[in-house]
Parts: C-alpha cells; structure tokens; sequence
C-alpha cells in the first residue's frame, strides 16, 4: 500500500546491549476503540506485558487477538516484582507497561520501574496514547496554553492547604484528578481557596457513555456537586481557570482573613451551616476556625 506523501516511519531505538526495551504504553481511558495501532503493534510483539489489572488488560486485549503474557505490577506487589522484571530487561528481552487506563506513571504505578531501568541505561519507549489531563484541558475551554498539573491532592493537613494556596496564587490553569466522594469537598476546598468567581470545569467519565463537562465558577460548580446535580459518580478531572495572583502574600494576614470570612458568609448563605462552613474554610486556608464563626467584620 503506497504510503501519504510526506509521511515517515521511523524505527524503533535499538535496545543496548544485553538489555531489551521497556514500552510505557498508554491505554484508553474509558473508550477501548481509543488504542492506538502502535499500542497493539507493541502488546502484540513483545514477550511479556506488566500490567496493573491482569483481568481487565485482558478485555482489551483479547478481541484484538493478543494473546502475549501477562504479570502483574501496581503498588501492592511493585517492591516484590520490580527484581523480577529488571532482570527480564537485563535478560535481553522487551517488556511492555500497561495500567487500567492511561499513561504508566501518570498518577498510576510504573515511575519505578522506569526510574530504575532508565538509571541501568536501559531503553525506554513511550508509546503515547489517550490521557484524560488532556482530554480535560481541551474540553473545558478554559485552561489556555499554559496549565499545572496536580494529580489527586492530599486528603486534609498542612499539605492540602499548602497544596490549595499554591494553585490560587499560580497564574496557570490547573488540572486535579479526584475521586467521586470527594469532589464536592475538593470543590467546594478550590473555591474557598482561588475564590468563588475562578472558572472551572467538572470533567467527568471522560470518553466514556457518561461523559459529562460541567463548566463555571468553582463556587457554582461546588455548589452543584453538593446538590447532586453534579453526579458523585465515575472518575473526575477538575480544571481550575487560569488565575490572576489573588493570592495574598505571607504578610497580608488582614485581607487574607477578611477574605475567609467572605468566603464563609457566601457558604452560610446558599444553605451549609455556619459551624460547617467555618471548618471547611479553616481547611483550605489553615485560618482558625474559631476566628471564621464569628462572620464578617469590617
């Protein structure tokens, strides 16, 4: 079959010496007709495929005709197995990396055993695919050309409200992933944090039957997720607007305080009771929760 003009094939790097390749191959993340024919070419031609779910790997493989062998690798067994596929690459042969959806590595297991066989000089081969950050940052409208990515943030602590004042202050839109009993808290924590009035985009289920992106402020889109008319179901990507460094800086405890109270005052008045929203404001930015309860003051 002649090939489009212009087009290139390029081979696939060497593998060192005595070492063979480790594919990072992406997976659909919701879709299966999303895998990409290089990704089939790989799972199809290698000898053994790490995988973090055997049995659902093998959904996407076997009407593809893919039969090649597979073990599994994720955070429960990485430290045991990591030996055993080393020396599967230090053996000579290629291995590929697979996770349930996604790129390996990207807030899903892998980085190790990438780290590691890249510190040995060992080839690594991305095999590039769907990613649901991406998919995200298109389908809001919003992110424009320059964003962060969070991955999931911390649960509660320090590190969460750290986590929180960094993406206010940041210029750049940014993208979180969440779990769907947490979203609402997660927004309703962003929203305190960047500011009621920030845009947002809710991006759920992405490329799958219940695809939903629900657009706004983050206080609408709180707002929305606890009301259920933002559905806590399916996996979520969270798209904060670029910012505009509103922020306040270390030593302006004042407005940053005042802005607090404000932000429990909006709480209080679409329905949260006080003593709730004064905790969920202390939370995200780390301010009393006794100070908050008090409600504005001039």
């Amino acid at each position: 079959m002649a090939r489009p003009v212009g087009a290139r094939t390029a081979p696939p790097p060497s593998r060192p010496t005595g070492g063979g390749r480790l594919f990072i191959v992406a997976t659909p993340i919701g879709n299966l007709a999303d895998v990409t024919l290089r990704a089939l070419e790989v799972l199809r031609s290698v000898p053994l495929v790490a995988a973090e779910d055997t049995r659902h790997s093998r959904r996407l493989l076997a009407p593809h005709g893919i039969t090649t062998h597979l073990v599994s690798f994720h955070a429960r067994n990485a430290a045991g197995r990591l030996p055993e596929l080393l020396a599967h690459l230090r053996g000579g042969a290629d291995l590929a990396l697979i996770t349930d959806a996604g790129t390996p590595g990207v807030s899903d297991p892998g980085d190790e055993l990438v780290r590691a066989w890249a510190a040995e000089g060992g080839t690594v081969v991305p095999v590039p695919g769907a990613s649901a950050v991406l998919a995200a940052v298109v389908a809001s409208g919003i992110a424009g050309p320059r964003w962060a990515f969070e991955g999931f943030l911390p649960r509660s602590g320090r590190e969460r409200r750290e986590r929180l004042a960094r993406i206010a202050a940041d210029e750049r839109a940014t993208v979180v992933y969440e779990a769907p009993g947490r979203v609402a808290a997660t927004l309703s924590d962003l929203a305190t944090a960047c500011g009621g009035d920030r845009a947002g985009a809710a991006c759920r289920e992405l490329t799958k039957l219940h695809e939903s992106i629900v657009r706004g402020s983050l206080a609408e889109l709180a707002e929305s997720a606890r009301s259920g008319e933002i559905p806590a179901r399916g996996e979520f990507a969270i798209v904060v607007g670029a910012g505009r460094g509103r922020a306040h800086p270390a030593g302006d405890p004042v407005d940053a305080e005042r802005d607090a109270r404000a932000e429990v005052e909006r709480l209080v008045g679409s329905g949260v009771a006080r003593g709730d929203a004064a905790r969920r404001v202390a939370a995200a930015t780390g301010i009393s929760r006794r100070k908050l309860y008090g409600g504005p003051t001039d």
